[in-house]
C-alpha cells in the first residue's frame, strides 16, 4: 500500500470500468522483434494486399519479397547490426521496403522529415551517427548541400511503384510535388557508394542475414523530438517499445476492429512516430492494408476512403477541422467506418462538436509522444468525452503530479502528467542528462515526465491543458494557451489562431493572439472585437492583450500550432 493517498487513487485505476467488456485491463506483452513479428504477419496474410499506392497494389507476399531482397544487398554492402540507417523517404512503398530490410540486416532507422533543410539533415544524420541514407531522388539536393559523409546512398524514384502516367496524373498535387523538384544526375550514381534501390531489388536474391536481437535493448528506430527547446534530440524506442505499443492499442479496441480484414488511409507521414508506429506497423502487424498517400490532398483522401471502403481513419486535428468545413465531406459515410481516431495534437472541443453535428460520427481522442512509442492514453471505444484525450491504455498508468516536484494531486487538480508502461522508451541518444530530466523515481517505481499538463476527472479521462513550456504567467496567474486558442477558434470569423505569451516587465507576460480570420471577415473585424469577444468568455487575465492578424500561422509538420515559431519571432 503506497504513503501516496493521491498516488493510490491513480494507481487503482478507476478509468477500467469504461473498457470494453472484452478488453483486460493487463495484457502479456510477447517478447518478440518487429522483425519476427513483419515475418509472421507476411506469412499469415501472403495474397492479401499489403499496400496499395494511387491504384498498384502490392501483396503481402510481395512486399515480404521486396523486403528480403533489400535486406540482403544491404548486408552484401556491409550494412552489420548496431549501424544506424537514415530514411529520407515520402510515403511510398520504399519507405516500408527500406525500413524492414534495414531492421532485417540488423540496422537502427533514423527517419528524417522530407521537409527539413540541409542544416537539419545534416545534424540528425550526424548525431544519430547515420552511415547509409536511402532517399528519394527528388530530395536528395537537400543531403549534397549539408555535405555529410556516408558510406553509401541508395536513391529511388517516386514513380517506381505507381502503376502507370494516368494514375500519377490523377493526383495533382503527387504531380506538382514531383515536377517541383529534379531527380539527380545520372552521373551521380558512378559515385562510389551510390546505388538505385530498384537495381538492389533485382540483383539480390531474397535470402536476408539470421539476426539475433535482444528485445529490451536493441533499438528499432531513433525519431528525434524535442526541437522546441534546442536541436532536436533521438528518443532511443526498441524492439520491446514497439511490440508492446502495438499490442497495447490492438487489444484495446477488443473485437471492434478484426486481423486481416481492415483497410486505413496511410497519409500520416511515416518519418513521424505516430504514423510510423500506429498506422504502418500496426497496420501491417494486423494484415491490414495500407493505402498510401505522398501527400494529403483532401480530394484523394476522400475519394479513396470511399473507393477502397476504409475501416479506421487515424488522423490529426487540424485535417479534421478542415475536413468539418470542406464542401465535399459529405460524399463519405462516416458513419460505416469503425473508428475515427485524432492524435498528435489537441483537438478542440468546438472541432469535435462540430464534426459529429456534420458527419453523425465521434472522434476518439488520443495522446502520446515520441518517448511513448506513440500511444498512452486513447478514448474508449463508444464513450469519449469532449474535451478528454481519453483513459490509459492496459498494462499503462497515468497519474498528475506538481510540475516542480513529485508530489501526486488530488483528482480534478492541473498539473503535469506522468505515465509508466511498457511502451515507454529508454531516454535520449547520447544525452544521459536530459534522459535524467525525463524519467522521475517515486516511491522506487519509474515514472515518465511529459511536459504536458493536464488533470484526470472521477472517471480516470484526462484532460489537456498546455505544455509547461507554453503556459502563461500574467501577474503570476497561470494562462494556458490552448484555453484562449479554444474561445477564439469558437468566434464564427476565426479560422485559426496561436496564443503565446510576449514578455513584459510590469506583468510578467502579456497574452498575444496571431489570429487568422475567414475570408470573407478580413478587413471587417477589428483587433479590438476580437478582445472585446474573449473578455465576455475569458476571466480578464486571461484575454489578449495584443491580437495580430496575418494570413496563415506557422505549424509543425503534423499540423500543430508552432508557438515555438510564434515565440522565436517576438523574441
Amino acid at each position: 500500500m503506497t504513503a501516496d493517498p493521491n498516488k493510490a487513487k491513480y494507481e487503482a485505476r478507476p478509468w477500467l470500468k469504461f473498457y470494453l467488456k472484452e478488453v483486460p485491463p493487463d495484457v502479456e506483452i510477447p517478447e518478440k522483434s518487429v522483425v519476427e513479428t513483419f515475418d509472421e504477419s507476411t506469412d499469415k496474410w501472403k495474397d492479401r494486399t499489403a499496400i496499395v499506392f494511387y491504384g498498384r497494389k502490392i501483396s503481402y507476399r510481395e512486399l515480404r519479397d521486396q523486403v528480403d531482397r533489400l535486406a540482403t544487398a544491404l548486408h552484401d554492402l556491409g550494412v552489420k547490426k548496431g549501424d544506424k540507417v537514415a530514411l529520407l523517404l515520402l510515403n511510398s512503398p520504399q519507405f516500408i521496403i527500406a525500413y524492414f530490410a534495414a531492421l532485417k540486416a540488423g540496422a537502427t532507422l533514423t527517419a528524417i522529415s522530407p521537409l527539413y533543410v540541409s542544416p537539419e539533415i545534416k545534424h540528425q544524420i550526424e548525431d544519430s551517427g547515420a552511415t547509409t541514407l536511402v532517399c528519394q531522388d527528388i530530395l536528395y539536393d537537400n543531403v549534397e548541400r549539408a555535405g555529410v559523409e556516408l558510406d553509401r546512398v541508395i536513391l529511388t524514384s517516386i514513380t517506381e511503384y505507381l502503376p502507370g502516367t494516368k494514375k500519377f496524373l490523377g493526383s495533382s498535387v503527387l504531380r506538382a510535388v514531383y515536377q517541383k523538384m529534379a531527380a539527380p544526375p545520372t552521373e551521380l550514381y558512378e559515385r562510389e557508394g551510390f546505388y538505385r534501390l530498384q537495381e538492389l531489388i533485382k540483383k539480390y536474391p531474397p535470402n536476408p542475414p539470421k539476426i539475433e536481437f535482444a528485445i529490451r535493448d536493441d533499438l528499432v528506430t531513433l525519431p528525434y523530438t524535442g526541437g522546441t527547446t534546442g536541436l532536436p534530440k533521438g528518443a532511443m524506442i526498441t524492439h520491446y517499445n514497439l511490440t508492446a505499443a502495438r499490442y497495447l492499442g490492438e487489444k484495446f479496441w477488443g473485437d471492434i476492429v478484426q486481423e486481416g480484414k481492415e483497410t486505413i488511409l496511410a497519409y500520416l507521414p511515416f518519418y513521424h512516430i505516430y504514423g510510423q508506429a500506429v498506422v504502418m506497423l500496426g497496420g501491417l502487424s494486423q494484415g491490414y492494408t495500407l493505402v498510401i498517400f505522398t501527400t494529403p490532398d483532401l480530394d484523394d483522401i476522400l475519394n479513396a476512403m470511399e473507393s477502397y471502403k476504409a475501416t479506421i481513419f487515424y488522423s490529426v486535428p487540424s485535417l479534421y477541422e478542415f475536413l468539418r468545413d470542406y464542401h465535399r465531406t459529405d460524399r463519405v459515410n462516416w458513419k460505416r467506418i469503425k473508428v475515427l481516431i485524432s492524435g498528435a495534437d489537441a483537438l478542440l472541443e468546438d472541432t469535435a462538436k462540430g464534426w459529429e453535428k456534420r458527419t453523425g460520427a465521434k472522434i476518439h481522442e488520443g495522446w502520446g509522444m515520441t518517448e511513448t512509442s506513440s500511444v498512452g492514453i486513447v478514448s474508449p471505444y463508444g464513450k469519449p468525452k469532449i474535451g478528454s484525450f481519453g483513459v490509459p491504455l492496459p498494462n499503462t498508468v497515468a497519474g498528475i503530479v506538481d510540475p516542480e516536484s513529485t508530489k501526486f494531486l488530488p483528482i480534478g487538480e492541473i498539473g503535469e502528467l506522468v505515465v509508466k508502461g511498457p511502451q515507454v522508451g529508454k531516454g535520449y541518444w547520447k544525452k544521459p542528462e536530459e534522459t535524467k530530466k525525463m524519467f522521475v523515481d517515486i516511491d522506487g517505481e519509474t515514472w515518465l515526465r511529459t511536459g504536458d499538463l493536464a488533470r484526470m476527472d472521477e472517471d480516470g479521462y484526462f484532460y489537456f491543458y498546455d505544455r509547461k513550456r507554453d503556459m502563461i504567467k500574467y501577474k503570476g496567474l497561470a494562462v494556458f494557451a490552448r484555453e484562449v486558442e479554444e474561445v477564439l477558434a469558437a468566434h464564427p470569423q476565426v479560422k485559426e489562431a496561436g496564443v503565446i505569451g510576449v514578455p513584459d516587465p510590469e506583468v510578467g507576460e502579456k497574452v498575444k493572439a496571431i489570429v487568422v480570420l475567414e475570408t470573407e471577415a478580413r478587413g471587417k473585424v477589428s483587433e479590438e472585437e476580437v478582445m472585446k469577444y474573449c473578455a465576455e468568455r475569458l476571466a480578464h487575465y486571461k484575454c489578449p492583450k495584443i491580437v495580430e492578424f496575418r494570413g496563415e500561422v506557422p505549424k509543425t509538420d503534423v499540423g500543430k500550432v508552432s508557438r515555438r515559431e510564434l515565440r522565436e519571432e517576438e523574441l
